[in-house]
């Protein structure tokens, strides 16, 4: 009798009375397994390189909170309706950048916070990091791929407004993420590699016009450093030159838990932001540094299945271009802090103290599980 009732039902309903809890929550278990070991593994570290703050602890975890709540409520969303909002989302990202331009709340000498006193005050590039790579995606799908001049041009117009803007603030590490989340997506829609030669090639005058008619003082300053850290080490090489010697004197297995001198003893700048990773490698030595790593390794995996899976060309195309930005994200701070790239400010994805990040990094994630959990029950779009 079950069976017969069974034929009688759609192959979606089928699905759906079989799915798990995991399942109909449009929870990807993987992912979600992945994010909650980094949540815990943030809250270990940030207590230690917070000089055991508290408060900052309570903030850490409530922004992890929120950012869960976030990420469960996209997962819920359809592909096909995300997309009707995009266009909107661009729009609105761009104008509160705008808005960042004109009257935005200033700390240590860069405008990049929209402060509403007494209710919130956040970061609008952080979110650009998913409207980016989703505008991207929304145009490039609506189009005949691979993506010939003129799709290629409107697509970097689309990419460059957001970009200056950010560049303005300034904030050269955030406008160079939010460049490589529409770069990303249009690699992985096909773009010609004479073009992708043509782009490297390029590499090497921009960054000649860039250093002379873009890049401040500070900025300039920080190449300098990172080419000779030793020539100024009391000053602008300090933080680099602390870095590596906390990383350094972890060895394999690390100091231990709290044991670190370099964070406790204030060597070390921007301990619990920016520079956490060497906290990490100090008291955890070789051995936590490559468990991190690995934890990192099997999230990108996971989200470039999702990618190969995707069912819709706007859902692959927007996953691969976040899976491939994650990287950069995490590729950036490790190089900028072992010394192998300059210090542009970006944080380490899930393990620094930062709330709009958190939130923004799991909603991406929450994106990632709608494309995968909807895969089975929508059509092409």
């Amino acid at each position: 009798m079950n069976a017969s009732f069974d034929r009688t039902l759609s192959d979606e309903d089928v699905l759906r009375r079989r799915a798990t809890l995991l399942q109909r929550l449009h929870i990807d278990g993987p992912l979600l397994l992945l994010l909650l070991l980094l949540a815990a593994g943030s809250l270990f570290v940030l207590y230690s390189a917070s000089g055991r703050n508290l408060d900052l602890l309570v903030k850490q975890a409530s922004s992890f909170g929120l950012g869960m709540l976030a990420m469960l409520v996209i997962a819920q969303l359809e592909a096909r309706f995300i997309a009707r909002w995009v266009p909107l989302a661009y729009v609105l990202g761009v104008i509160l950048l705008a808005v960042v331009e004109v009257m935005g709340h200033n700390a240590m000498g860069a405008t990049r916070w929209i402060n509403i006193p007494g209710v919130i005050r956040f970061q609008p590039s952080e979110f650009m990091k998913i409207i980016m790579p989703a505008t991207i995606a929304w145009y490039l799908a609506r189009n005949n791929l691979p993506p010939g001049l003129k799709h290629t041009a409107v697509s970097l117009a689309l990419i460059g407004v957001p970009f200056v803007l950010i560049l303005r603030q300034p904030d050269l590490g955030t406008s160079l993420l939010i460049l490589a989340s529409g770069a990303f997506v249009l690699f992985v829609a096909g773009l010609p590699w004479l073009w992708i030669g043509g782009a490297v090639a390029a590499v090497v005058p921009v960054a000649v016009g860039m250093w002379y008619f873009v890049l401040l003082q500070y900025q300039k300053q920080r190449v300098l450093t990172f080419l000779d850290p030793e020539s100024d080490p009391l000053g602008t090489g300090w933080n680099i030159i602390q870095s590596k010697a906390a990383i350094g004197s972890g060895g394999v297995f690390g100091k231990g838990w709290l044991l670190g001198t370099q964070s406790h003893l204030d060597f070390l700048p921007e301990s619990h932001t920016d520079f956490i990773i060497a906290v990490l490698a100090e008291e955890f030595g070789l051995v936590g540094v490559c468990l991190l790593l690995l934890v990192y390794l099997l999230l990108i995996a996971r989200g470039l299945v999702i990618t190969v899976q995707a069912q819709t060309l706007f859902g692959k195309l927007w996953a691969g271009g976040l899976t491939m930005t994650f990287f950069v994200y995490v590729f950036i701070n490790i190089g900028m802090v072992s010394g192998l790239l300059p210090v542009v400010g970006v944080p380490l994805p899930f393990i620094s103290y930062g709330g709009t990040s958190l939130v923004t990094l799991l909603s991406g994630f929450g994106v990632l599980m709608s494309i995968h959990t909807h895969r089975k029950w929508i059509a092409q779009v």
